[in-house]
């Protein structure tokens, strides 16, 4: 049996985030959240799903069936959002729902996260490259 400590446990999470998600670790670690969003996961999922869900990455999701499926979904869902799913949902942090991947994916910030000055709603977005 190996003991894994929680540096270990946080570079699992985040091969499994990267390949749950489609964004490389290095994006998901430049958010912050890595250890806040493998906290929600552990305590919303439980040790041990939590567990057996870290020893799935590597296999692609759509071969994971049940309660897997149902976490590897409520775990992307956690960081296209910044919220988990439920039962009953909620929003992680006012940083959590800043840094969700579906603002970086659309090429948005998120509402009201960073105010952009008077008029600039009339501005044309800037193009997003590298996406």
């Amino acid at each position: 049996m190996r003991i894994t400590t929680d540096e270990d446990e946080a570079d699992g999470f985040t091969v499994l985030s990267a390949q749950l998600t489609g964004f490389d670790g290095a994006h998901l670690r430049a958010t912050g959240l890595v250890d806040v969003y493998r906290a929600v996961a552990v305590e919303q999922l439980g040790a041990d799903l939590f567990g057996r869900l870290l020893c799935e990455r590597g296999r692609p999701a759509r071969d994971l069936d049940g309660d897997l499926l149902d976490a590897a979904r409520a775990v992307t869902f956690l960081w296209y959002t910044g919220s988990w799913p439920g039962p009953p949902p909620f929003v992680v942090s006012p940083r959590a729902y800043a840094q969700g991947l579906a603002w970086t994916a659309a090429g948005l910030v998120a509402p009201a996260t960073a105010p952009a000055g008077y008029g600039s709603w009339a501005e044309r977005p800037a193009e997003v490259r590298g996406l």
